[in-house]
């Protein structure tokens, strides 16, 4: 198991064991998605692709892929950003 790897399994422990979110201890991204229309990503590490039809966000070390139709950035706050338009699919890449 890699150092890294063994970081994550303690904080979860950890996390687990005083009840604290995962999204606070362990810095997870919190996503909401109100019905297809609107989607709220917390603990984002920055916009890496925006367009109308696709936003790709960081997220910790991966990212979230938003395709849809006239998609739209609100809220753009450091820890927090929404998305709005038509939402067609969400996926970790």
């Amino acid at each position: 198991m890699a150092w890294h790897d063994y970081k994550k399994k303690i904080k979860r422990q950890f996390s687990e064991f005083l009840e604290i979110p995962g999204d606070v201890m362990l810095d997870l991204p919190k996503i909401v998605l109100v019905g297809n229309i609107k989607i709220f990503i917390e603990n984002h590490r920055g916009i890496i692709e925006y367009t109308t039809e696709k936003v790709r966000v960081n997220v910790m070390e991966d990212e979230v892929a938003i395709t849809g139709e006239n998609l739209l950035l609100r809220n753009v706050l450091p820890d927090e950003l929404c998305v709005e338009g038509k939402i067609k699919s969400i996926s970790f890449l």
